[in-house]
């Protein structure tokens, strides 16, 4: 027999660590020059940004209106008010300037400048009221607009294809709209102090343009640098973002292990701990360089856009200067004008800069709708015709089937068989010969790439999908340890009811669960999750009865029981086996999975796999028959398990005395 030759050794890349490449087998970046995030990595610039601006404004808008429309209502009111009072208080303050700078005695002057005086004052107490108000109902609205974009996504996430949630693309753009939801929460308060800029930079160039119209230009001037700036630097945030993502999931995972209960034990007894941690380590100073960089980077940006800054500010004040000295503008003309260009340019510059953070968290919103979209692409379809209500059987023909992502071997290969319906039908075969995946197709988890199930003369492809899967029940090997109570751990079966008592009890009876659910501390209300207040841990075998108890509880016309026994006691195992024979009796299908091929002799019928395909079907005593049409492959593997056990125990004889002892 040839020896396997070992896997070709790739070449580390330079940059990759040597935690990525033992951990994960190579890099952990993605290239965005066929990322779908080029095009808004190459576009965010200051014209796409007001070009977007509506649009942004209009999708946080609908967030914050399906999330709390009073609250926006009095967001909105607040900020156009707290404009409005900025606008007044400049006429107010340049009346004030006018009147104390302008002829008569110094009584004169400040009688005349009291009812301006008056009305600056009032703006200054109505802004700040308003900002309150404004911060009250932005703090309202934030946590709400987080949990509408979270439920949005994740409520499309769930109604997805399996074989989307496997997909490492949709993986990754579900990565991004789970940071999107939070960027969602962020746009408001953004927002809100975007909406306030803009009105008080309207305000402030409108006193300009009323003063002296050469000074608007000089504002824009000293802007222009700190925009350039900030856009700069969110334009390589986010290309770091989505370049370093699956590197930063892979180091939480990491450090989720180090404090997981399910790996604690391990982790332990083999002291995985200080290698997980060196890696964890390792990992998080890989992208502690990324940041080192993007700061050294802004770093830079921010001092070239300071020094055009000042050079700006500086021509700004000196043409004020020369306009004073030709008497082109008044003493108090020329004050407002001081207060309105600082006011301007602060107000400009906290425009750049909260459009820029709007700009930048609305790409990652961005990511969430599209994600729904694809979701909505990749959905589990709707509709459909229905599936007989008692059919006499279920039929694959020549289904063949190959997983997405994996080379080219099928893991189905044209087979075709038949499940009578109300009997117990066992699929054996060895690992990767195809039964877990014909199952799966079985209960509408994946559709066949060719080939046909057949309920009767009914296509399960054509059919009504929740109706088919509502008449499945499943309990895996792996199957999930919810961390909720005992209760709903089985009551889980059908989530679309209150827990039923009469029916949990049926179920527990069924699977032998009883005596465990009464010995649990709070019994049906025991939280099964260490690590909580009460939470209490059960056993594999114990967690087994459990699943089975779910499945019971669903009811579903077929079930499928896969390798059902693996935790269980030779008592509990026959005890389960005698409960699948009575469903079977009563009219349920079962579909049994298993490799102790002594336990599918209570099977009405057998299908062996083989590479994908069935190779041969019968009753047990058919196929373990000399006379057998088929290959033989269940003889051979049945063969192999009893050999194990042939002469495996031998009860030694008892010794015999010596003859002294005798005497």
């Amino acid at each position: 027999m040839p020896t396997q030759s070992p896997p070709p050794r790739h070449r580390p890349d330079p940059e990759t660590s040597e935690s990525e490449q033992l951990l994960f087998g190579g890099p952990l970046r993605y290239d965005l020059g066929w990322s779908k995030h080029e095009d808004a990595f190459l576009q965010l610039g200051l014209r796409a940004m007001v070009t977007r601006l509506p649009s942004m404004l209009a999708t946080t808008a609908r967030l914050a209106w399906q999330a709390d429309r009073n609250a926006l209502r009095l967001v909105t009111a607040a900020e156009v008010g707290r404009g409005i009072a900025q606008a007044v208080g400049l006429v107010a303050v340049n009346r004030v300037l006018a009147h104390l700078l302008g002829e008569g005695t110094t009584a004169e002057r400040l009688g005349a400048a009291g009812p301006a005086l008056a009305v600056a004052g009032l703006t200054a107490v109505a802004g700040a009221a308003l900002r309150a108000l404004s911060t009250a109902g932005t703090g309202q609205l934030e946590p709400k607009v987080e949990r509408v974009a979270t439920e949005k996504y994740l409520a499309h996430t769930a109604g997805v294809e399996l074989e989307a949630v496997e997909d490492e693309e949709f993986h990754k753009l579900l990565d991004s709209a789970a940071f999107g939801a939070s960027s969602a929460r962020r746009m408001i308060k953004y927002c809100q102090n975007l909406i306030n800029a803009l009105l008080s930079l309207i305000a402030a160039t409108g006193v300009l343009t009323v003063l002296h119209p050469v000074l608007l230009p000089i504002l824009l001037a000293m802007t222009l640098p700190s925009a350039w700036a900030a856009l700069t630097i969110a334009r390589r945030r986010y290309h770091s973002f989505h370049t370093w993502v699956q590197h930063s999931r892979a180091g939480q995972l990491l450090s989720r292990l180090l404090i997981s209960t399910d790996a604690a034990p391990e982790i332990r007894v083999h002291q995985v701990g200080p290698f997980l941690l060196h890696h964890f380590r390792a990992m998080s100073q890989t992208q502690e360089t990324e940041q080192k960089r993007l700061a050294h980077l802004a770093a830079r940006t921010g001092l070239i856009a300071a020094a055009f800054s000042g050079v700006a500010a500086l021509a700004a004040y000196a043409t004020l200067g020369a306009l004073l000295w030709t008497g082109a503008m008044a003493l108090s003309v020329g004050g407002t004008a001081v207060l309105a260009i600082r006011t301007g340019a602060a107000s400009l510059d906290s425009l750049v800069v909260q459009l820029n953070h709007c700009h930048e968290e609305s790409l990652f919103v961005a990511d969430l709708f599209r994600l729904c979209e694809e979701a909505e692409q990749r959905a589990i379809p709707r509709g459909g015709c229905s599936l007989p209500a008692r059919p006499a059987a279920i039929r694959f023909e020549q289904v063949s089937f190959t997983y997405r992502g994996k080379d080219n071997s099928r893991a189905l290969d044209g087979a075709s068989l038949t499940i009578p319906t109300g009997k117990v039908v066992a699929l054996v075969g060895e690992n990767g010969s195809g039964k877990s995946t014909l199952v799966k197709l079985l209960s509408g988890l994946y559709q066949p790439d060719s080939g046909r199930i057949l309920w009767d003369g009914t296509d399960a492809g054509e059919a009504d999908r929740q109706e088919l899967v509502s008449r499945i029940a499943v309990v895996g090997q792996d199957f999930y340890r919810w961390p909720f109570t005992a209760s709903v751990n089985v009551s889980i079966g059908r989530p679309d009811t209150a827990p039923d008592p009469q029916r949990l009890g049926t179920a527990a009876a069924y699977a032998g669960a009883e005596e465990l659910v009464s010995g649990l501390p709070r019994g049906w209300n025991t939280l099964l999750a260490r690590g909580y207040k009460d939470g209490h841990q059960l056993s594999g075998g114990q967690w087994q009865r459990l699943g089975l108890a779910r499945a019971h509880y669903r009811a579903g016309d077929v079930l499928i029981v896969d390798e059902p026994t693996s935790a269980l006691d030779a008592r509990a195992e026959q005890q389960l086996f005698e409960q699948i024979r009575a469903l079977a009796d009563a009219g349920q299908t079962v579909i049994l999975i298993t490799h102790r091929l002594g336990s599918v002799r209570a099977a009405d019928l057998i299908h062996v796999l083989e590479d994908g395909r069935v190779v041969e079907s019968g009753t047990f005593e058919e196929l373990l028959s000399a006379e057998s049409a088929g290959p033989g492959a269940f003889r051979a593997l049945y063969e192999i398990q009893a050999a194990q056990y042939a002469g495996a125990v031998k009860v030694p004889e008892p010794a015999t005395p010596p003859v002294d002892e005798v005497a």
